[in-house]
């Protein structure tokens, strides 16, 4: 029924004052929810996307991993509870959120680039734009900036007043020693495909892991390039709890700092630096789709945009749900 059909059959049914009572709360639903907008700053904020950009740009320069750094803030902020900024909320001596879960203590980083992003769009345009917004933004800018495609991101997220760390601790988010088909489960419970994983994974063709997310992989795996191995050992010691467990390897070691399909070669010849990764290539359901990407970089390209524009849509919160947190660290 149209909106006009209604309020004439409210009106001719009822009493002028529930005839009011009745609009107030159509438009209270409507503005509960809303569907995310690539437009959604155009009046409110237009200058948004430069301080984005400028900000991004700026570190990473300073620092080319931290392109990887903020991409994979994105992931870890959706795949719990949501695209909602929760995972950027810090603990308190009452409250204990996402930062500090094993997933993401000591392992998480951009922080600091993202609270200079919020610091630089709250003084174009305070209390306007959201810090899951901006997450979403800077995870672009990074791909954009590190020579991989662009997109246009759909907007209108707003920010969650609280964190789970139980949540985030509770396996949800993958796990670099995950089997194929934990993997797929994983990102089918997100509402991605097996098809959206094996390009999201392809964000490893940047940035970089600890000894102790890949010391399992090149000591005990077979499916592995054995020169590949040999000299990933010489900085990552068998013995667990060494000094060298923080050591740190290119997920891609081919082109470390460019956003490329380098990532999907490096699997096709045994050398994933990740048990998580070279899964998708191991006589599994994945392998054709991992072979044409390595061979295929547009439809590489194609298909992580899609997918990316998927993960960004994962249970935001819109309308009036949430808050626009003035300060990303903390709610308002």
């Amino acid at each position: 029924m149209a909106l006009s059909s209604q309020y004439s059959a409210i009106s001719t049914s009822s009493s002028t004052t529930t005839f009011f009572i009745a609009l107030g709360m159509l438009l209270l639903i409507g503005s509960s929810s809303a569907p995310l907008s690539e437009d959604f700053y155009a009046k409110k904020c237009p200058k948004v996307f430069y301080a984005v950009k400028s900000v991004v740009q700026s570190a990473v320069a300073k620092e080319s991993r931290m392109g990887a750094s903020l991409l994979r803030l994105l992931f870890h902020d959706c795949f719990i509870n949501g695209c909602d900024g929760s995972v950027l909320l810090d603990d308190t001596y009452s409250f204990k959120g996402e930062k500090t879960a094993p997933p993401n203590k000591n392992s998480l980083r951009g922080f600091e680039v993202i609270d200079a992003i919020k610091s630089k769009v709250e003084a174009l345009c305070p209390g306007v734009v959201s810090c899951a917004d901006i997450v979403a933004i800077a995870a672009r800018d990074s791909v954009v900036i590190l020579g991989g495609p662009s997109w246009k991101v759909k907007l209108g997220r707003r920010d969650s007043k609280t964190a789970s760390f139980d949540d985030a601790s509770s396996g949800v988010l993958p796990s670099p020693f995950s089997t194929l088909s934990q993997l797929i489960s994983g990102f089918h419970a997100q509402g991605l495909s097996a098809k959206d994983m094996v390009a999201l994974s392809g964000a490893h063709t940047i940035g970089k892991a600890k000894c102790s997310s890949y010391r399992s992989r090149i000591y005990n795996d077979t499916i592995i390039n054995s020169l590949f191995a040999m000299a990933r050992k010489k900085n990552c010691p068998i013995t667990i709890g060494s000094p060298k467990d923080n050591n740190v390897a290119m997920l891609d070691f081919k082109t470390p700092n460019h956003f490329d399909n380098s990532y999907y070669k490096n699997l096709v010849n045994k050398k994933g630096l990740l048990h998580s990764d070279q899964v998708l290539f191991n006589g599994g359901s994945t392998d054709s789709l991992v072979r044409h990407y390595s061979y295929n970089p547009k439809a590489f390209e194609s298909d992580f945009v899609n997918a990316m524009i998927k993960m960004g849509n994962i249970k935001p919160l819109t309308g009036s749900k949430g808050e626009i947190r003035r300060h990303c660290g903390r709610p308002n």
